[in-house]
């Protein structure tokens, strides 16, 4: 064989050996983050230190046992791909024209994520429904949508608010991690009803893509081609969705919601510019809260009283309740 022709074939086996690999490595990912994870969850290292985490617990939990001794409503609705969603409705202590429709995160639940949320809402005069995601909790769904999909049974959610309540009812979207890209990207439909009045989006990402490709060059020191173009179309083909078929920037530019934008300035899992895009794109009244020393969806633990904070000027602002009074819990 000349030298060509044996750089040729050495060349070639190369290239097949690195496809090989590629394709290995997709085939992994989408196995690993797209099919359903009861039995996986989130590292919680991710979001803080472990010492941090052990006093985030001391918030957790106490307003995670509030929750469950209260009356909480299960609810199921059909998406419109005909699984079955679950919810949790808990009423305010009075009569309120006022909802929050609460979105957790990657391998949760609404019951976990959102607790500490709940009964800060609850104590602001808000009625509190609490659904879980499509391939969390006691939802249906074989794939996770990563806001995709999601997007679509969160708008379910507020229809089916519009339909029990009245258009009167005024919603709030609160979203954290994959919560908080589903409320946003909901948020940015044409035709999204008036009933909306404000998002809080809590460490969003800007696309699946964008994660994903932030977390392979962060672990595994790869740039995203050729592994994010095979596991798109593996996602594509079983669970119906692409990685970049929507994106929350795309959402922010038509969006017509104020939004509160928060993200932790130690979120090492969705970067904190990820956030600070968001907000630059969104055409609608906005603010920004960064929180220092806050991990990946922790920004609510590690500074409490600033968090609220923001959310009650923001309440206040664009969601004010008629009496002017909180509620006690």
């Amino acid at each position: 064989m000349g030298t060509a022709a044996l750089l040729g074939a050495i060349a070639g086996g190369a290239v097949l050996a690195g496809a090989a690999a590629a394709f290995g490595g997709a085939t992994t990912l989408f196995r690993r983050v797209i099919p359903r994870q009861d039995s996986i969850k989130v590292d919680i290292s991710e979001m803080a230190d472990m010492q941090k985490w052990e006093e985030y617990k001391k918030i957790i939990h106490p307003k995670k046992e509030w929750l469950m001794q209260q009356n909480l409503e299960p609810i199921t609705i059909t998406a419109r791909d005909g699984i079955h969603l679950h919810a949790y409705y808990l009423p305010a202590k009075q009569p309120s024209d006022r909802i929050v429709i609460g979105c957790h995160g990657y391998t949760s639940c609404g019951l976990s994520d959102f607790a500490a949320h709940s009964y800060f809402f609850h104590q602001q005069g808000f009625d509190c429904l609490i659904p879980d995601h499509r391939a969390h909790g006691e939802s249906e769904g074989k794939y996770i949508g990563f806001g995709i999909l999601d997007r679509y049974d969160c708008r379910a959610w507020i229809d089916y608010v519009m339909e029990r309540f009245g258009e009167d009812k005024r919603i709030l979207l609160h979203g954290t991690s994959m919560g908080a890209t589903t409320v946003l990207m909901a948020a940015g439909a044409p035709d999204l009803p008036k009933s909306v009045k404000g998002v809080v989006a809590d460490c969003a990402f800007t696309s699946p893509y964008d994660v994903f490709s932030h977390i392979l060059k962060r672990d595994y020191h790869l740039p995203p081609f050729p592994v994010m173009n095979i596991n798109d179309a593996m996602c594509r083909k079983k669970a119906g969705y692409g990685f970049q078929d929507y994106s929350t920037l795309t959402a922010v530019r038509d969006s017509r919601c104020p939004t509160l934008f928060i993200h932790g300035k130690e979120d090492n899992f969705v970067p904190t510019w990820m956030s600070q895009k968001n907000y630059e794109l969104c055409s609608t009244p906005k603010e920004l809260l960064l929180v220092e020393h806050a991990g990946h969806g922790a920004s609510y633990y590690e500074n409490q009283p600033q968090y609220e904070e923001a959310e009650s000027r923001f309440i206040e602002k664009w969601i004010p309740s008629d009496s002017g009074k909180k509620e006690t819990a």
